[in-house]
């Protein structure tokens, strides 16, 4: 059974990305789990247009327990495990449409069976496929909305972000070829 799956069985909403990397599955999956988004100039942009309603909470005397210049990343996520070398989950609980995100932090051990109402529950994976002599790497991300209320919220929220998340997605996509690959390419002696 797949991590995605394992985690999170149910969930109304999905996006998927894939490319091809010239590199060993293993390799592949050892570069996603040191990637960070903030190692791009406009997911940095794009996290940074996130916390501004929070800013203006703030601003007005709502402030939130979450750090605004704290950002939005994967460090905010949950390292739900690894499956050898086919598979890497994430998890995120929330209601992401708060202008603070409204994270819920559960630990991996207690994901799937977390359950609250009114509350999104997201698992992002990344699975290494062979392919020739590289991998098919796929990211998937799913939510599944706890509730009636939480998906009502959440719909408006997903159509907003869906386009900059997909590009984010992308980018990390073509980072962890670049870096996979550079780490894969032959060493060449001086002559």
């Amino acid at each position: 059974m797949s991590l995605l799956n394992t985690f999170l069985p149910e969930h109304q909403f999905s996006e998927q990305h894939h490319i091809r990397v010239n590199a060993p599955p293993a390799r592949v999956l050892d570069v996603v789990s040191q990637l960070d988004v903030s190692d791009f100039p406009l997911a940095r942009l794009f996290l940074h247009l996130r916390a501004i309603p929070a800013r203006i909470a703030a601003a007005m005397g709502k402030p939130s327990a979450r750090r605004i210049d704290a950002g939005f990343g994967l460090h905010d996520f949950t390292v739900l495990g690894r499956d050898g070398d086919r598979e890497f989950a994430l998890g995120l609980v929330g209601r992401f449409w708060e202008s603070a995100g409204g994270l819920v932090r559960v630990e991996a051990g207690a994901f799937r069976a977390f359950s609250e109402p009114n509350i999104a529950k997201l698992v992002m994976t990344f699975v290494a496929e062979p392919d020739g002599a590289g991998t098919l790497l796929t990211t998937r991300t799913c939510v599944h909305c706890s509730d009636t209320t939480a998906r009502r919220r959440f719909t408006p929220y997903w159509v907003l972000i869906r386009i900059p998340s997909g590009l984010i997605r992308r980018m990390m996509l073509q980072r962890i070829k670049q870096l996979a690959e550079a780490h894969c390419a032959p060493l060449t002696r001086p002559e």
